[in-house]
Parts: structure tokens; sequence; C-alpha cells
């Protein structure tokens, strides 16, 4: 029953939620020479392995978290004072830009038993403890969807994947209250093996 409701509120969103995004690439890569120092020039290749890949991201996702890390909204350490003084224009311009880079794409690592694990979770869920089919949101292969502004998870760094998960898990992270606190929902039934599993899976998913 909750994931039918999971299902039912992601389509609710996705009919209600605009599309229109009004960034300007060229102006955001002006903007981005400051942010190349950790998330590196090609906007994949970041500092350390626990800074997201942002070349290839949907433009709605990133503007939406460049707003929430902006306004103190989703606290992040090495974020702080980064965009200070930037208009809601200028994170747009961002967005637009990091959107329009070639996406990143990796291998996974794992076994064959944790990738057929990670698999199962990520098209089917885990229905005996309510966790939804990541597919449902972030796409088949991982490339997330543009007009509900769900991120492409398709070559995401591994550490990444699993700082975020377990952030969701443990309610440390609430950047999903726009949408129901669905993260927090999934993540909240998986353990550190099938975060691990999962994190390694998308990051070889094409």
């Amino acid at each position: 029953m909750r994931i039918r409701q999971l299902t039912f509120s992601l389509l609710i969103y996705v009919l209600t939620t605009g599309t229109a995004l009004a960034g300007d690439a060229e102006a955001g890569e002006a903007q981005a020479l400051v942010c190349s120092a950790c998330h590196g020039a090609d906007g994949a290749s970041g500092l350390d392995d626990t800074y997201p890949n942002l070349a290839g991201q949907n433009e709605r996702y990133l503007f939406e978290q460049l707003l929430m890390i902006q306004s103190g909204e989703r606290q992040i350490l090495q974020m702080m004072g980064q965009l200070y003084g930037k208009t809601e224009s200028d994170l747009r311009d961002l967005a637009a830009y990091y959107s329009s880079l070639p996406l990143k794409l990796g291998e996974a690592a794992g076994d064959d038993q944790s990738i057929e694990l990670a698999e199962r979770i990520y098209r089917g869920g885990i229905p005996e403890k309510g966790v939804a089919a990541c597919s449902a949101c972030h796409s088949p292969n991982g490339n997330g969807n543009q007009p509900a502004g769900f991120p492409v998870l398709s070559g995401q760094r591994v550490r990444y994947t699993v700082a975020q998960l377990t952030a969701y898990r443990e309610s440390e992270r609430r950047s999903d209250e726009g949408h129901g606190g669905m993260m927090r929902g999934v993540a909240g039934g998986l353990t550190d093996g099938e975060i691990k599993a999962l994190a390694d899976y998308v990051h070889g998913l094409r």
C-alpha cells in the first residue's frame, strides 16, 4: 500500500510541476570557474570522491539544490559561503551549465551477487519493507526525471551516493520535503549493505 501511495504522489507531482528553466549555460560557465576547484573542470572529476559529479545532472534538480544550499536549508560544510551574493539568475545559469556538460559514466565494481541484489532493489524495490523501486523516479537507466527534478544517478560517485542515502535514512538530509519525504521513506528501509550495493550499481548504470 505504501509503495502505491508513493507512486501516486510521484504521478501527481510530475503532472503539476512546470518544466521551463531559464538558465544560460554560457553565463554559467563563467560562474563555475570557482566551482571547478572542488568539482573539476569537467564537473565530474572532483577533488574528493565524496563530492558529487555535477556534469550532465538534471538542471531542475541542480537549481533546487543550489537554492537550498544557499538558504541553509541543505547544509553542506564544504559549500558554506560558496554561493554568497549569487542571485537566483546566477544559480539558474550554474545549473544550466553543469547540466549541459557530458555525463561521466562509470563501471560497477561489485561481485555478481551484489549487483544482482542492487538490480532487484533498483527495479523492483523491497515490497516487504515498503521500499519503492528506484527506477520509478530515477528511470530504468538512471537518467532521472527532468520535469519532476529527480536527479540523474548514472555515473554518480559511489562514496557520495552512500553518504546521501545514509543521510536520508538517518533523517540528516531532509531536502526531500517538497516530495513528501520520499527519499527518507525509501532509504529508511535499506541496510548498510543494500546502500553500498545500490551505490555501486548506479555508478555503472546506463
